[in-house]
């Protein structure tokens, strides 16, 4: 199960607004080992799709310098999808790298009839994917 704060459950869904039509993606960082999301970093979608993400990768070599600084890990991984449901894609899981990590996906597309947008959470592992809970809390 992914537990996030209210805040940073809003700061994602609005960062995938924000930058719709294309998709949006970043990562939220914790203490290592703690499985704790704790710090929201955006980042620039390199590709500027809305069908693909690629993280800038001199922005990634700097954020994950700046996360040994900080002993901090990937604790969720997001990006959205902008015409789709809130699924992993075959290429979403080909890049699936941190087998620690919540994988969010934000749609904001209403296609459920459900509302604006979806927001779910997975693991993927060796290209395995399981959807889990989110629990969304006021506070840790």
């Amino acid at each position: 199960m992914l537990t996030l704060t209210q805040a940073l459950y809003d700061r994602i869904v609005e960062h995938a607004r924000k930058d719709h039509p294309d998709e949006a993606c970043g990562i939220v960082a914790g203490p290592a080992g703690t499985g704790r999301p704790e710090r929201f970093v955006p980042m620039l979608n390199a590709a500027r799709s809305p069908t693909f993400y690629e993280f800038d990768s001199k922005d990634l070599l700097k954020l994950y310098r700046e996360l040994d600084d900080r002993d901090e890990e990937p604790v969720i991984v997001y990006h959205s999808h902008t015409a789709t449901e809130a699924y992993p894609s075959r290429t979403d899981v080909t890049y699936a790298n941190e087998p620690g990590a919540h994988y969010v996906l934000v749609s904001t597309a209403d296609t459920d009839g459900l509302g604006e947008f979806q927001f779910r959470s997975y693991r993927i592992v060796e290209g395995v994917i399981t959807e889990e809970e989110v629990q969304v809390v006021k506070a840790y």
